[in-house]
C-alpha cells in the first residue's frame, strides 16, 4: 500500500459512511491503515466508539478495529484522502467547515449522488468551489451499505479528472470484496448516480401502485434511455453510462425497497402523504429537469416524478400522461 494513503478520513457517519470506513480499513489492513470516521453528533460518536457498532444505522455489523469514530473535525481533516459521505445538498456547508483545516492537495472523494439545487453544480464542482486546494474525485456505482459493510462482493467506479489519482485511490481503497474500476469520466459517473435516484423514485411508485412487472421493466428501460440522452448532452462517455455508475446503479436502485429512493417512491405510490425526506432523488428531480430543458433533452419519466413531488401532477395523472405520449420510434 502506498504510504500516502495510510490514514483515510470519512466525513459522515451514517450507514454509507460507516460502511465505507469498514471497507477502507479492510483494504488497508496489511499496511497498518487508520480510518477516521467523523460525525457531527459527539454523543453518538462516543457511543459508536464504545459499542464498536453503528447501532442506529447498521445494527449487528461491527466496526473494524482500525476505524476510530470521532466528532473532531481537525482529526478527519488530517488525513491522506477523504471520503465525503454527506447528503449532496449538505456538501458545500460541510466542505466550508473543513476547508480551513485541510491541507492543499487533499484528495476529496464525493460519495453523494446528486446535483446541487440552485447552482446546478455537480459534486466535483462543489468540491472545487468550496475547497479550491482539494483534488476532487467521485465514487459511484451499485452498492448498498449493508453489503459493503459486511464485506459482500461489490464493484463500483472511482473517477477523477487526473486518471493517475483515480488509479491510486482505486488501488488504495479496493480489496478482495470491493473492486474499484478507475475512470477519468467524472461527469459520467456523477450523472449516472444523480439520475438513477430520480428514476428509482419512479420505479418505487410503480411498485407502490401495483402496476405490475411489465410496467416496472418498461420504466427501467425508458428511464435508462433518459439517462443516456442526459449524459450525452452533458459530456458523459457512453461506456460510463452503460457501466457500473450508470446502468449498474440504475438496476440496483430500481430493484426494491432496500434503495432509499425506491422506498420513498413506493410509499408515495401506496398513498402515503410523505416519505423519506433524505432520499437524494427528491432533491435532485427538479434540478435535473431544469438542466434537461436547458439542453433540450427529453426526460418524461424524470419530469413526471418532479411533477408529482411538486404537486403539479397526481400519480394517476402522471401515469396517464406518460402512457398518452405520442407514438414514436424507440430510441
Amino acid at each position: 500500500m502506498a504510504a500516502a494513503y495510510r490514514r483515510i478520513g470519512v466525513m459522515g457517519a451514517g450507514a454509507w459512511g460507516t460502511a465505507l470506513a469498514n471497507a477502507a480499513a479492510r483494504a488497508g489492513r496489511q499496511g497498518g491503515r487508520e480510518v477516521v470516521l467523523w460525525g457531527r453528533d459527539a454523543a453518538a460518536m462516543a457511543e459508536m466508539a464504545q459499542l464498536r457498532e453503528n447501532r442506529p444505522d447498521l445494527p449487528g455489523i461491527a466496526l473494524d478495529p482500525a476505524v476510530t469514530p470521532t466528532a473532531d473535525l481537525a482529526a478527519v481533516a488530517a488525513t491522506d484522502a477523504l471520503l465525503l459521505v454527506v447528503p449532496a445538498q449538505a456538501c458545500r456547508t460541510a466542505l466550508a467547515r473543513l476547508a480551513p483545516l485541510a491541507r492543499d492537495g487533499l484528495p476529496v472523494i464525493s460519495c453523494a449522488k446528486g446535483i446541487e439545487r440552485g447552482t446546478r453544480a455537480f459534486m466535483s464542482e462543489v468540491i472545487g468551489e468550496a475547497m479550491p486546494g482539494a483534488r476532487p474525485a467521485v465514487l459511484s456505482g451499485p452498492s448498498f451499505a449493508t453489503d459493503v459493510a459486511a464485506g459482500l462482493p461489490t464493484a463500483v467506479t472511482l473517477a477523477a479528472h487526473d486518471e493517475q489519482l483515480a488509479m491510486e485511490l482505486a488501488a488504495a481503497l479496493g480489496s478482495s470484496t470491493l473492486r474499484l474500476y478507475h475512470s477519468a469520466d467524472v461527469r459520467g459517473a456523477e450523472i449516472g448516480g444523480a439520475t438513477k435516484n430520480v428514476l428509482a423514485i419512479a420505479a418505487g411508485i410503480v411498485s407502490g401502485r401495483r402496476l405490475g412487472a411489465s410496467a416496472a421493466a418498461a420504466l427501467v428501460a425508458r428511464g435508462f434511455a433518459e439517462l443516456m440522452r442526459f449524459g450525452r448532452a452533458y459530456g458523459a462517455k457512453a461506456e460510463t453510462v452503460t457501466g457500473l455508475s450508470g446502468l449498474g446503479d440504475l438496476i440496483l436502485t430500481t430493484s426494491g425497497p432496500q434503495s432509499r429512493n425506491f422506498a420513498f417512491g413506493q410509499a408515495l405510490g401506496a398513498g402515503a402523504a410523505t416519505g423519506d425526506k433524505l432520499a437524494e432523488g427528491a432533491f435532485t428531480a427538479s434540478v435535473l429537469v431544469e438542466m434537461a430543458r436547458a439542453k433540450d433533452v427529453d426526460v418524461p419519466v424524470s419530469a413526471a416524478v418532479d411533477g408529482v413531488l411538486q404537486g403539479r401532477l397526481s400519480i394517476d395523472g402522471a401515469i396517464e400522461a406518460l402512457m398518452a405520449r405520442p407514438q414514436r420510434a424507440e430510441g
